[in-house]
């Protein structure tokens, strides 16, 4: 089980401090002081025990996995609508208090779907984005 075993030794010192240094060591061995000899299983590896569950619960996946992208249609509207408003993807974004790259991934469909920022799109193009009613004008207050 164990197949990296290492032997870890260290000698106190008057201040109780421990030190396990080759040097430390050698000089307590010429002084006859005692040394504490203690065996760490498994200390050179940097594995983690939830791993082995993680992949194979991934092998017995049958479906590729995958974030879903904006709709081509949903990036289209968007567009539509604030080239209809005449604003670019900067001001848009600043309207809504996000990065000028967000819009442009919106657009160019590229984007994981946020709702928070799709709700922000449609508070401020004043189109809704989601649902059987895309296109149609939001109207605040209204689902």
């Amino acid at each position: 089980m164990a197949e990296y075993d290492t032997e870890v030794r260290t000698i106190g010192n008057k201040w109780g401090r421990q030190s396990n240094t080759t040097q430390a060591i050698n000089a307590a061995q010429r002084q006859g002081k005692s040394i504490e000899t203690t065996k760490k299983y498994a200390a050179s590896q940097n594995k983690q025990s939830s791993a082995a569950k993680n992949t194979a619960k991934l092998d017995r996946e049958t479906e590729e996995l995958h974030h879903e992208h904006v709709a081509l249609s949903l990036s289209r509207l968007i567009q539509k609508s604030r080239q209809d408003k005449e604003m670019t993807q900067k001001e848009l974004a600043t309207k809504i208090n996000e990065k000028p790259q967000v819009i442009n991934e919106y657009e160019s469909g590229k984007a994981i779907p946020n709702q928070q920022v799709i709700s922000k799109l449609e508070r401020c193009l004043g189109v809704k984005l989601r649902g059987k009613d895309m296109g149609l004008p939001f109207v605040l207050g209204k689902k």
